[in-house]
């Protein structure tokens, strides 16, 4: 079975230059697990990569969906299994790098999401169930359709308690039997899983700076700017930093609020990220915070051990 390299981590941990200097040294190219660097035009607010830090590394699934198109798991494994044999077929090496855990699942535990029809008039039912008695209330049905499921989503990701409520309404079976189904075939590739992680205090420090470096780069006007060349947001404007800036546009806090909120937000969403990566048993854990040299060493022992063992 070929290698595929993945690099996960919760935002702001520094995948982006590891993975970078990585591919330079193993004539690598890189597939992203981002759910929002897919959409063109949101480039600030999902930290996408610049074609100056690309330094001539090809990325694959970055700035290729219009924002104002729905984008499915189902899609996203498609894709980013495509672009995996293309660069095999290249004779080069795939990363995997990003932070959406659904779309790595997808890959890793080769979970075959079917694609679930849209049904706007039971997606308009939970909005008003929302808005008349809390998202607490989507949660509480979810939980009695799929507890399993909701143990790993929090009571605050409005989008994946919906779409626990959706699978079952469209299929008549739960996210988790689904899954369990699908999971008979199993991976396509061998995925070497690396996660960062670093001190709490410094991580935060790390997403209160890129914050920061947003707002100072213009993230009120890539926003405003969205507004007007897009009239529909099936899901792209509900990104961390996007709702909140669009808050702010609409008057309903202050701009010292949305900076707080958009910080508050990013850390407990990385918080949710660590944890969801934590699970993954076959998880080689490198330090954010150490030399990238080291790191990429780190990644180089795995990987060659791992082919010169399966050669002997």
């Amino acid at each position: 079975m070929q290698k595929v390299i993945v690099i996960c981590g919760p935002t702001a941990s520094g995948k982006t230059g590891l993975s970078i200097e990585l591919a330079k040294k193993i004539d690598g190219e890189i597939v992203s697990c981002d759910s929002m660097q897919i959409y063109k035009d949101m480039t600030i607010g999902t930290a996408k990569p610049t074609p100056e830090e690309m330094q001539g590394i090809k990325h694959y699934l970055i700035d290729c969906i219009s924002p104002e198109q729905r984008y499915s798991v189902a899609e996203y494994k498609k894709e980013a299994t495509n672009a995996i044999k293309e660069i095999l077929s290249k004779g080069k090496v795939p990363i995997v790098v990003g932070g959406t855990g659904l779309y790595l699942e997808s890959l890793i535990y080769g979970i075959e999401y079917n694609e679930i029809e849209v049904d706007d008039a039971y997606r308009k039912e939970l909005e008003e169930i929302e808005r008349t008695q809390g998202l607490n209330k989507l949660y509480e049905m979810a939980e009695k359709i799929d507890r399993q499921a909701m143990e790993k989503i929090s009571q605050n990701d409005r989008k994946r308690i919906c779409r626990v409520l959706e699978i079952y309404h469209s299929t008549g079976k739960t996210k988790t039997e689904l899954e369990t189904e699908s999971r008979k075939n199993g991976p396509e590739f061998d995925y070497l899983l690396f996660g960062i992680t670093m001190d709490r205090e410094k991580l935060y420090e790390r997403i209160n700076k890129r914050v920061d470096i947003m707002i100072n780069d213009g993230l009120v006007q890539e926003v405003e700017n969205l507004l007007k060349k897009y009239h529909n947001f099936p899901t792209a404007m509900q990104g961390l930093g996007y709702k909140e800036v669009v808050e702010y546009l609409n008057g309903d806090i202050s701009k010292e609020e949305m900076i707080e909120k958009i910080k508050m937000e990013t850390r407990r969403y990385a918080k949710r990220q660590l944890t969801w990566f934590r699970k993954y048993k076959n998880i080689i854990w490198i330090n954010g915070l150490d030399n990238i040299q080291n790191n990429i060493q780190i990644i180089l022992e795995e990987y060659c051990g791992k082919n010169s063992k399966k050669k002997e």
